[in-house]
């Protein structure tokens, strides 16, 4: 067997608990029961950007790692820092999620691993988890055998968050970060920036530590001077 690829370590924030499902309530169920052990199969999450594909994939495997189940997340990618042979040896995780897999599709070698990860996580039965922008039959996979393999997951596409879904998700995304977001001050980011889910955390960041520097809350004023400040 291959020599493992080093964990990476899944985003804080990223559980089952912080996932706003609106609309997404059968995908969240059928994740958090092979979380658990209770069904052991291959799942095929897609969907535009800044659904929650990662969000769902890490959550997974932070419930099953709680769980007792060795999971992996892996993001793929392949113009930076991984190659096809970081795939080696992966069909030996209890619960492996593969994140990106269009990021990878229609390279031959990539191509070759993800078929012998696929095939072994099968025979094994262990569960696989992969998100992709589009289901698997939109996606440009050469290798035939790939191809078939993949469209015998069961797919999610996962549905936008209405204009309460993203508020939810705001607000619950500023209590994990310790943070007193009311509606008001909610609705007045929201309707300021990009309501991308991942966007939305990256300001709670940008505010939390504005926040903890000047000792101040969270409120309309306080938001509007950082959003100007950033601006400017």
């Amino acid at each position: 067997m291959g020599q493992l690829p080093l964990p990476l370590k899944l985003d804080r924030f990223a559980s089952f608990e912080t996932f706003v499902a609106d609309g997404n309530e059968t995908l969240v169920r059928h994740l958090e029961a092979v979380a658990r052990g209770e069904r052991n199969e291959l799942v095929w999450l897609c969907g535009a950007p800044g659904r929650g594909k990662s969000h769902l994939l890490q959550a997974s495997c932070r419930a099953a790692d709680a769980a007792g189940t060795r999971a992996m997340y892996l993001p793929l990618e392949s113009d930076g820092d991984l190659d096809p042979d970081c795939l080696s040896g992966l069909d030996s995780v209890g619960l492996l999620a593969l994140d990106r897999i269009d990021a990878v599709s229609g390279q031959p070698e990539w191509e070759a691993r993800l078929f012998a990860v696929l095939d072994g996580m099968r025979s094994g039965g262990r569960s696989l988890l992969l998100a992709a922008a589009n289901t698997p039959s939109a996606t440009k996979f050469n290798l035939a055998d790939l191809a078939s393999r993949a469209g015998a997951a069961t797919v999610y596409r996962l549905n936008p968050l209405s204009d309460s879904g993203q508020r939810q998700a705001l607000e619950g995304h500023a209590r994990g970060r310790g943070l007193e977001l009311d509606e008001a001050t909610a609705r007045y980011l929201l309707s300021r920036v990009d309501r991308e889910v991942g966007e939305l955390c990256r300001w709670l960041d940008r505010l939390d530590r504005a926040s903890l520097i000047e000792q101040r809350r969270l409120t309309v004023p306080f938001v509007r001077k950082a959003l100007e400040t950033e601006a400017s």
